[in-house]
């Protein structure tokens, strides 16, 4: 079952795409007028998509939605987005609003306009675009990086072990148990938030089981299954492994990490864009050597600090050879990333994806010059210790190990005894370094592979809008509110899409007197009407996990309401604020 999914993962990312999807074209097309009402809905994109259950929300003349059949893609083309209309639609304006999930898995939304017989005097609003929760947004990205560390964490610390052979392995198990159980837990998060994150819904909406289904249809949720069913498989391969030659191990241990860094390619920029086939594997190619690397230099760190037997002379070498292999490599992928995102030197300092990258690049220039401090530190450790020795290459890795070359010295003199112990602690301040440094790094990777490349960002700029123009956006209100009692103040900012005659959606989040997110026990929203002694009517808010919502608030008619906001911040504590508001057609 695992290499079937790895299979399919694999397989899945030949297509050509373009990363993060772009509307390409809408039949109806946008502010077209047609004659008769058409029977579906089609949207075709730059790249594959994945669709969602409520990938289509289509609004008509009286602002009321439309119910429609579930999406589907249009005979089987992967890039196309469809749904079934009702056969009575009225003549007028309808508004459409989409979400999809691009291919390198993040979702993208938008909407667009046609009109049936002629347009509508005042056409429907666009609905607010809920592109993204921000608390699942935030656990999600945070487990995003953690992800990332746990694997440079438990590959960097195998191969350390088994390339290097330190003589005391005994410092190196914590790290890689808990690389392992950190990696394990993470990505069982990302597959459980998945669903929320595409739809930019509430955490607490992980909870539904019947979304699990889809997420597990999608190329994003199969590279997360296939990444738990790998570290399962490692876990109980691994006491049969411990028997085995070291050959066995080595072969074992790559054939894993290539594994679990198809995981990653298959899902994200590799897996979408020009030269799939050569983007996912330059894109593993990177991930290896960064956790070769940078997984190493914590390995090595701790070994320097905490093994009994310090590391000998060899073990830092072998690792100075490993290090500027990974080196080599991800200057050499980093390079053609770099071209296949960015696409032009502008767009280096032009666009979010070029600056990101900038710092980046920025930061493994320091990453380098902390590894050639330490390649000086080990030099100098080496020196006095044996008569046949062997300066060692750049623990960081900038250079190829020096030619060998002997000394006359037959045993190291009493004098050179502290000065190897000071080599020896600054050699692991330096190394020391080099880890802060590459957490750094880590944390802009992350950051860079959830950023719109540059390539992609010039691509969909040629593509069609892909939100309304001219039409009335939802209303925002902020009201300050104050009980009396000590941590009682604050603001709700309230958001209501569209603000108009009909069905509407209301969104409430609470912020504290400091201005940082609250929480409250309870919010109540009620509308009134004097004029038409119409009210009131409860909106029904409900907690979605970090604010409160409802998507079934009915205003029957146009006029000057009256809002009433009842904000309760304890059993007894609470104050009900008023706001005019007006609602038109």
């Amino acid at each position: 079952m695992l290499l079937g999914t790895l299979l399919v993962l694999l397989l899945a990312g030949a297509a050509p795409a373009s990363a993060h999807a772009a509307l390409r074209a809408s039949d109806p097309e946008d502010g077209s007028v047609v004659r008769t009402a058409p029977t579906h809905i089609t949207l075709t994109f730059t790249e594959s998509v994945g669709l969602l259950e409520d990938s289509f929300r289509i609004y008509g003349p009286d602002n009321r939605r439309v119910h429609m059949e579930g999406p589907e893609h249009a005979a089987g083309a992967a890039d196309t987005a469809r749904a079934a209309l009702p056969r009575d639609l009225d003549e007028g304006t309808y508004t459409v609003a989409w979400r999809v999930v691009s291919a390198d898995s993040h979702p993208v939304s938008g909407a667009f306009t046609f009109s049936i017989g002629k347009p509508s005097p005042t056409p429907p609003a666009a609905p607010q675009d809920h592109a993204e929760h921000p608390v699942t947004k935030s656990l999600y990205d945070t487990g995003r990086y953690l992800a990332y560390i746990a694997a440079a964490l438990l590959i960097g610390t195998a191969a350390f072990a088994a390339l290097c052979r330190p003589p005391d392995t005994g410092p190196l198990r914590a790290p890689l148990l808990f690389g392992w159980w950190t990696l394990l837990v993470t990505t069982t998060a990302l597959l459980v938030l998945r669903a929320p994150y595409e739809k930019g819904a509430s955490p607490l909406t992980a909870l539904d089981v019947s979304t699990f289904p889809d997420t597990l249809s999608g190329r994003p949720g199969m590279a997360l299954l296939a990444r738990v069913l790998l570290l399962l498989t490692a876990a109980l391969l691994l006491p049969v492994l411990r028997h085995r030659t070291l050959g066995t191990r080595v072969t074992a241990g790559a054939a894993f990490s290539v594994a679990l860094a198809l995981t990653w390619a298959s899902a994200e920029h590799a897996s979408a864009g020009i030269q799939v086939p050569v983007a996912m594997t330059s894109s593993v190619l990177h991930l290896l050597a960064m956790a070769a690397w940078l997984g190493g230099l914590t390995a090595l760190l701790l070994t320097l600090h905490r093994a009994k037997t310090p590391p000998p002379y060899d073990t830092v070498a072998r690792f100075s050879r490993l290090a500027f292999t990974s080196v080599t490599v991800l200057v050499l992928t980093g390079a053609y990333q770099s071209w296949r995102g960015l696409g032009s030197w502008s767009a280096l300092t032009g666009t979010a994806y070029g600056r990101t990258l900038a710092v980046k690049l920025a930061a493994t220039v320091f990453l380098l010059l902390a590894a050639a401090l330490s390649r000086r530190w080990t030099a100098l450790l080496a020196r006095p210790a044996v008569a046949e020795e062997r300066v060692p290459a750049l623990v960081g890795a900038s250079g190829p190990p020096p030619e060998p070359r002997t000394t006359h010295v037959t045993t190291a003199p009493p004098e050179a005894v502290e000065p190897e112990a000071v080599h020896r602690r600054a050699l692991r301040r330096s190394v020391l370094a080099e880890v802060v440094v590459a957490v750094a790094v880590l944390l802009v990777t992350t950051v860079l592979t959830g950023t719109l490349p540059s390539r992609a960002e010039a691509e969909a700029a040629k593509a069609p809008a892909p939100q309304v123009a001219g039409l009335p956006g939802a209303q925002a209100l902020t009201v300050p509110y104050d009980t009396g009692t000590p941590g009682g103040s604050g603001t709700v900012q309230l958001t209501m899409d569209p603000g108009r005659v009909g069905e509407n959606g209301l969104q409430a989040v609470v912020f504290g007197p400091q201005g940082a997110l609250s929480s409250v026990p309870e919010i109540r929203v009620t509308f009134t009407l004097p004029s038409k002694d119409v009210g009131p009517i409860d909106a029904g808010l409900t907690d979605r996990g970090g604010y409160w919502a409802t998507n079934d608030l009915t205003l029957p008619l146009e006029g000057a309401w009256t809002m009433k906001l009842t904000v309760r911040v304890s059993d007894i504590d609470q104050v009900t604020v008023e706001r005019g508001v007006r609602i038109g057609w």
